[in-house]
Parts: C-alpha cells; sequence; structure tokens
C-alpha cells in the first residue's frame, strides 16, 4: 500500500491482553459492537494481497496484458508535468 494510503488509516495497536483474545489473523475477522452490529472488517495483509492480484488477473484478460506489454516505454516526469501544464 502507497504510504498516502497508509497516512489516511488510523493505525490501533492491539494490547497482549486484546492480541491474546483473537484468533489467528490470517483469515479475515468482522469486529462487531456489543449488540451485533458489524463495525468492520479486518482483511489481513496476506488475503489482501491474493484478493487485489485475483483482482488485476480477471479485470484484464491475456490480450490486453500482452497489449500493454508490447507499448513502447512509457514518459518520463517532466513531460507529464508538461502535459498537465506543471
Amino acid at each position: 500500500m502507497s504510504d498516502m494510503a497508509m497516512d489516511a488509516m488510523t493505525r490501533f495497536v492491539l494490547d497482549p491482553s486484546l492480541r491474546s483474545r483473537l484468533p489467528d489473523l490470517e483469515s479475515p475477522v468482522e469486529f462487531c459492537d456489543e449488540a451485533g452490529k458489524p463495525l468492520g472488517v479486518f482483511i489481513p495483509n496476506t488475503e489482501r494481497e491474493r484478493l487485489l492480484y485475483e483482482w488485476a488477473r480477471a479485470a484484464f484478460s491475456d490480450a490486453e496484458l500482452a497489449a500493454a506489454r508490447s507499448e513502447p516505454d512509457g514518459c518520463g516526469i517532466d513531460e507529464v508535468l508538461a502535459r498537465l501544464g506543471g
């Protein structure tokens, strides 16, 4: 995840007492309040990466990937900034 995305996320450090009450955290975990209302889902990094790669493989066909690989190299930052008027 990019540094910018990580900056937008709140970091919560688990103390040993809470950590001992949680499962192994190797698969998604739903967190709920005392009434059972879902608050959110924790997805471990390994699972998140697997899901992202799975999504990317499904989003682009082999032909699209081959076409992208055959395109000439991109442009440098100076050219990008010039195009943006910067």
